[in-house]
């Protein structure tokens, strides 16, 4: 009996400790969402959390190793979610982009204000800008392919500025467009430059 209860308490424990897990993790990326990385305190994340600072610290060990599981994490769905756009759809592409932007926007500015102060979230910063690069030349292959040498290269670097979180931020927030609106924004900035009728 005691060996056929040994299994389940083990299940059992990998469960609540994985959960516990989500919970830290969960809890990082909503602080750092409302605040820079150096007024986070471990404190504040184990409270957000629910649990005591001795568990957060047998888990993860630093702040520096929340930081990274909560980017793994966050990272993890980012390319599940820009996965979905299809190369050729520039329509679909840029609907794929504003969503992920109304999802991780904010996040992303502040990961990219911060980036100069601390060589952890600069990492990330760089992790994040070569995800962008690839996705632009996945979901802009076609257009990419009708250009050669410098042109392509010109033609490249224009759609992943078009694309970048600072210009939905100027269009989102700076200038108050809807969210439909920015769509039609960035959408009419990329079939200029790609040469199509609007």
């Amino acid at each position: 009996m005691k060996s056929e209860r040994r299994p389940y308490r083990q299940k059992a424990r990998a469960f609540a400790a994985e959960e516990t897990a989500r919970r830290l993790v969960g809890a990082m990326q909503a602080l750092f969402a409302e605040r820079p990385y150096d007024e986070i305190t471990l404190e504040a994340v184990a409270r957000r959390a629910g649990v005591t600072l001795q568990t957060l610290l047998r888990r993860f060990g630093s702040k520096d190793g929340l930081l990274a599981a909560a980017a793994e994490e966050a990272t993890t769905r980012i390319r599940a979610q820009r996965g979905e756009a299809m190369p050729g759809d520039v329509r679909g592409a840029v609907e794929n982009l504003v969503d992920h932007y109304e999802a991780w926007g904010d996040v992303s500015l502040r990961l990219l204000a911060e980036e100069q102060r601390s060589p952890q979230i600069a990492a990330l910063t760089r992790t994040a800008r070569a995800l962008h690069v690839a996705w632009v030349e996945r979901v802009f292959a076609p257009e990419l392919r009708r250009r050669r040498g410098r042109p392509r290269a010109r033609c490249r670097a224009q759609l992943v500025a078009i694309c970048d979180v600072y210009v939905w931020k100027v269009l989102r927030r700076d200038q108050r467009l809807s969210r439909v609106e920015t769509e039609q924004a960035l959408l009419g900035m990329v079939r200029a430059m790609c040469g199509e009728g609007p």
